[in-house]
């Protein structure tokens, strides 16, 4: 790619921009700022392994669980964001949730998320936002050290 530096610096706050958003849409509650983040037809996997398919249906699926849930706060912290070509990109991250009414991060539901950005005309909507479970079976170190490397974010962030 022809992509002078300066320009993918731009173009990379750009994506860590949106992800920010997403997190603020989702600590707010905010399910219409959420999808509004999304390509009309992007898709979603929740930390569940749910699916929600088009933008109607995040916003859908969202509008349900800021109502029947008070949800945590997420703190994450972008790991890796890629061009795959001057238009498309995968941003990778880690990202821990404080329960609502508490103040530090539940280590059980730590997540590795994944989102694929793509930029329609001058701003990036998500395609695809993946949200994993940071399981590390049989590796509690790696629990930990994430934790910990969460735990320092959120001090960052107060």
């Amino acid at each position: 790619m022809s992509t002078t530096p300066e320009i993918m610096g731009t173009e990379e706050k750009a994506v860590r921009l949106v992800y920010q958003h997403l997190l603020q849409a989702w600590n707010t509650m905010n399910a219409k700022e959420y999808a509004g983040l999304f390509d009309k037809e992007a898709n979603l996997v929740g930390f569940d392994g749910s699916q929600a398919n088009g933008r109607e249906e995040i916003l859908d699926h969202l509008t349900s669980v800021f109502e029947d849930h008070k949800t945590g706060k997420y703190v994450g912290l972008v790991k890796e964001v890629r061009f795959l070509d001057a238009v498309t990109v995968i941003l990778r991250a880690v990202a821990g949730m404080v329960p609502d009414g508490q103040k530090d991060i539940n280590p059980a539901i730590n997540a590795v998320q994944t989102a694929v950005l793509h930029k329609i005309g001058n701003k990036y909507r998500i395609v695809l936002f993946q949200n994993t479970p940071a399981a590390f079976h049989g590796r509690p170190e790696e629990a930990e050290k994430l934790t910990a490397e969460l735990r320092k974010e959120l001090e960052l962030a107060v």
